[in-house]
């Protein structure tokens, strides 16, 4: 999925959110990061994994960054523009031009359901991985993923415009698929979240505009989507608004 322009920025902000920084901090504990390890962040978006990745690996460490659009890996850039050990590549997940055999992590956050093939790309993170290498990926269940408060019919075409992902409920997949390919010790964790309020730089802020956007694009009109957000308003107001959201971290080693 390729985020551009005010889009992308839009994105950006959602990952410096609470829930933003709370996934990286998951992501974060799981690989247990050493001093020289080389790691890599498919779909690293604008770079703020990959900036705090760079400082947990240190100068005889690396951290490359690798995401399908050229507006976010220019982000990512800028982002890391001071450090000298992030390496940055814009190209597909299923084909990265690095040396096999040669990082000791690959991490993910929010890309895989986006792909068709996983597999393919699953083949190429292995092809990349060092024996006893660790893969760490956080995928989203989208069924249960959104706002909670609006009238039910209107909520719905609001959700349904959302929708884009190839895989949806990947992680109840992904396990499957890590073990066919011959990884070990696959384990899951909840990352949940249940929110009450709504400001201008909450998750579900960001989410609301991502929402209506993609709306707009899939030609419902204005004064919907204007309704859509004063239902939004209302309920917040009302006390009986929830935004949630309920993610999976699937872990493996690639024995």
């Amino acid at each position: 999925m390729e985020f551009k322009n005010e889009i992308a920025i839009i994105q950006q902000k959602a990952t410096q959110t609470n829930v933003g920084i709370i996934r990286r901090q998951a992501i974060l504990n799981e690989l247990n990061i050493q001093k020289g390890q080389t790691i890599i962040d498919i779909g690293c978006g604008g770079g703020h994994l990959l900036k705090e990745i760079s400082l947990a690996v240190g100068e005889k460490g690396k951290i490359i960054g690798v995401d399908s659009s050229d507006f976010q890996i220019k982000s990512a850039k800028e982002l890391c523009s001071d450090l000298s050990n992030v390496e940055l590549h814009c190209c597909n997940a299923d084909n990265i031009m690095i040396e096999p055999k040669s990082c000791d992590a690959v991490t993910s956050t929010q890309t895989l359901e986006y792909i068709e093939d996983i597999d393919d790309v699953l083949r190429e993170t292995k092809r990349l991985q060092k024996p006893n290498s660790k893969f760490v990926n956080i995928s989203t269940l989208w069924d249960f993923f959104g706002f909670h408060g609006p009238e039910p019919e209107l909520n719905k075409i609001m959700h349904d415009a959302m929708k884009g992902q190839k895989h949806p409920m990947l992680p109840i997949q992904l396990s499957g698929m890590l073990e066919k390919l011959g990884y070990k010790n696959i384990k899951t964790q909840e990352i949940n979240f249940f929110i009450r309020n709504k400001h201008d730089n909450s998750f579900p802020k960001c989410h609301e505009i991502l929402m209506s956007n993609a709306a707009r694009n899939k030609g419902i009109s204005d004064d919907l989507i204007l309704k859509w957000q004063d239902q939004i308003k209302q309920a917040e107001e009302d006390e009986r608004f929830a935004f949630t959201a309920y993610s999976i971290l699937t872990s493996a080693y690639n024995l």
